[in-house]
């Protein structure tokens, strides 16, 4: 029996009839469509949607099961837990638009990195991770541990040292959450984070070595496994945010399968949408659309492909609310 539709996915039915708010409609269906069949899942994200906060809709879909491994930024899978110990300690800033190099030196003058319109406080969200996850780096060196960025992510939050320190409700925390459930994450270029600077800072100082966090290659080794155990039957659908790395570098996979390790009968996605507000241009990945990643290997010619021109942080929590029937 269909779960019946909420309040907000009957409002999405009724007023979403033309344009991108059409392609949102249609995407979500699809998205539900790809589940429902059997499909597996990946959600990447881009941008600074963590702190943006998706973790208050993704979250949920991660514990209902609507997600089966993501693709993020370092900076993604940093910011979801600064925002979970520094919340209040967040500024935002309306009129972003209207500052002069001079008020964001000031900014920064009072440790405030701005974000569009918020900034992250250095001292209550960098520094106060960085003192509890140096301790795990420098435990897994002594024993001859090696692992993935977000393990070690993960060993902090199950950890329960930052409990105490919670300032959102737990349960809006999407990395808490995929803490929980071990749900499988793939990092490309998390030396582009915070957490990668001060790792590669402790690395120059000889504090660390530098192969006790796994690499990104090691990363594209391991993802390659999970996709060929797992693009089978209806296969695994693609859900992207934004563009960049977190994008293309999970997406290649499929491809690198097919072409370079000469695999045979190796399914492509099977499912894509992106949201992107990148307009179409001269190479952008961020918004090339889904028909050109045909050319690649990516998609193929009958892949349910949705292209929205929109802002994420509007759209993806629209759609996650119609996967989850609200």
């Amino acid at each position: 029996m269909k779960n019946k539709k909420g309040a907000v996915s009957q409002f999405l039915e009724h007023n979403f009839l033309h344009f991108n708010a059409a392609t949102v409609v249609d995407a979500a269906k699809g998205y539900e469509a790809h589940l429902t069949s059997g499909g597996k899942m990946l959600i990447s994200l881009a941008g600074a949607m963590s702190t943006a906060e998706l973790g208050i809709s993704l979250a949920e879909m991660i514990r209902q099961g609507k997600v089966d491994i993501i693709s993020c930024t370092g900076a993604n899978l940093e910011e979801d837990i600064m925002n979970l110990v520094a919340h209040s300690h967040y500024k935002r800033i309306p009129n972003y638009r209207d500052l002069t190099p001079k008020d964001d030196l000031e900014l920064l003058n009072n440790k405030l990195n701005r974000v569009t319109d918020t900034c992250i406080p250095e001292e209550e969200a960098f520094r106060k991770i960085q003192h509890h996850i140096e301790k795990i780096w420098k435990d897994a060196e002594i024993n001859n541990e090696r692992c993935f960025p977000h393990e070690f992510m993960y060993r902090l939050l199950l950890s329960g040292v930052l409990e105490g320190d919670y300032e959102i409700d737990p349960k809006n925390s999407w990395m808490l959450a995929a803490a929980e459930r071990n749900l499988p994450i793939v990092v490309p270029g998390w030396e582009d984070s915070t957490m990668g600077n001060i790792f590669a800072s402790y690395v120059i100082k000889g504090q660390l070595k530098v192969n006790t966090v796994k690499s990104g290659m090691e990363y594209m080794i391991w993802l390659a496994d999970f996709y060929e155990k797992n693009a089978i039957g209806q296969g695994i659908g693609f859900f992207q945010i934004g563009g960049g790395i977190a994008g293309d570098f999970s997406m290649c996979v499929a491809p690198m399968l097919e072409q370079d390790l000469e695999k045979k009968d190796i399914l492509k996605w099977r499912y894509y949408c992106q949201i992107t507000d990148s307009t179409t241009s001269y190479g952008s990945y961020s918004g090339c659309m889904p028909h050109e990643k045909i050319t690649w290997g990516k998609l193929d010619i009958d892949t349910p492909s949705y292209f929205i021109e929109s802002d994420a942080t509007i759209v993806a929590p629209l759609i996650f609310a119609w996967v989850l029937n609200m």
